[in-house]
């Protein structure tokens, strides 16, 4: 018998991500690499300081990857067995899962709108209970949201005492109206270094906070809750360490420290791309019939612009839709409701995000996404539609 065949991969005309590695980044690594220190070491800090410098936090911690960096906000945050965690049901499921990996019950809100699949005061209201711990808004696809309702949510997690963590792993770089990056309203935020991402180096992550003693607990539950770390014993800080409580290995190495510091050097001038490139999509497709756009043209301006979603008639719509686009070489994608997910279903939880999460479609976005491969994009939206685009 012979084996099956195996799947051809598609042959893609526009991705849906893709960066470049330039020599600046490539002889940065390799510097590294020849130093003979690999792992957390004076790359990792300079990257930290940096980090802080630029998003105006007092403290920032590198993690090996955005997943684990949620993980040690809840532990952090003390989640424990008991504590309820609220998480919007349009995100990655790594938001989901940080508050059992520590003991805690995840509860899954609904967006704040059918067409913003972010996380307001009058959906997490009616979840609230004795047992609420925490509450981890997402910044979902890259954008912030409108200040007020952002700061909104703040106030309310903090009369009610309730803990406000940031995932920020989609939205490096990105603001709020007022000009404050995210991660700045609660108590800590977390970025991603994933590749899809503006800092993205592989995998990796950052953790960002002004509280001293997060900062702290942060960073020794990251390297085994050790007293001393490697580096530290390298430079003569220290002869021996000891371990006060569990910690994990969620360290950074120094060649992804070396690259994702590189990339933040240019990540303005990746955002100011993104921004265009979104400008134009809103333009391109203002008159197309059965899209519905998103986040606001004055979202668009301080957002971080991981993904362009946007709204088509129905699921069967967009599994249409999509399955043409990919036929014409145009890559596309979509996030799942975590509460239609096999681990956490509950199909009556969240009718907006259930809606929404039916009906988007991510376009390719990325620095170095071309004109003239943007207009094949929406050329293959279009055609799938059965439409003409504008612009």
């Amino acid at each position: 018998m012979n084996p099956p065949e195996a799947a051809v991969a598609p042959q893609w005309r526009v991705m849906l991500t893709d960066w470049q590695i330039g020599e600046d980044d490539i002889e940065a690594v390799m510097e590294t690499l020849r130093s003979g220190w690999l792992t957390m070491g004076p790359r990792t800090q300079e990257l930290e300081a940096r980090f802080a410098e630029i998003s105006g936090a007092t403290h920032a911690i590198a993690v090996s990857s955005a997943s684990a960096a949620l993980h040690l906000l809840c532990r952090a945050a003390g989640v424990g067995p008991g504590d309820e965690v609220i998480v919007p049901a349009i995100s990655f499921v790594a938001d989901a899962h940080a508050p059992r990996h520590c003991g805690g019950t995840t509860v899954l809100a609904d967006i704040d709108s059918p067409t913003r699949p972010l996380l307001g005061v009058a959906e997490v209201e009616p979840l609230i209970s004795e047992r609420t711990k925490a509450v981890i808004a997402v910044h979902m696809f890259g954008y912030s949201g409108a200040a007020d309702a952002a700061y909104e949510l703040a106030e309310f997690c903090a009369e009610r005492g309730v803990t406000l963590l940031e995932d920020c792993a989609q939205a490096s770089g990105a603001r709020y109206p007022d000009g404050r990056w995210v991660g700045s309203l609660g108590l800590a935020g977390c970025f991603s270094f994933f590749s899809k991402t503006a800092l993205g180096v592989g995998e990796g992550g950052i953790i960002t906070t002004d509280d001293a003693d997060f900062a702290a607990a942060v960073r020794s539950l990251r390297s085994h809750a050790m007293s001393s770390v490697t580096w530290d014993r390298h430079r003569g800080h220290a002869e021996t360490y000891d371990v006060g409580e569990l910690g994990y290995n969620y360290r950074l190495d120094e060649p992804r420290a070396t690259l994702a510091l590189s990339r933040l050097g240019r990540l303005d001038a990746s955002l100011a791309d993104l921004k265009r490139i979104a400008r134009a999509y809103r333009e391109l497709l203002a008159d197309l019939d059965g899209v519905e756009l998103t986040f606001s043209a004055a979202e668009i301006e301080h957002g971080g612009h991981f993904a362009f979603p946007v709204l088509v008639a129905d699921g069967a719509t967009r599994d249409r839709v999509r399955e043409q686009m990919r036929l014409a070489g145009v890559q596309s994608t979509a996030y799942p409701a975590l509460n239609l997910l096999t681990e956490y279903l509950d199909p009556d939880a969240a009718p907006r995000a259930a809606d929404f999460a039916a009906r988007h479609i991510a376009l390719p976005i990325y620095a170095d996404l071309s004109t003239s491969d943007q207009q094949i994009v929406v050329a293959a939206l279009a055609d799938a539609l059965g439409g003409q685009s504008g612009g």
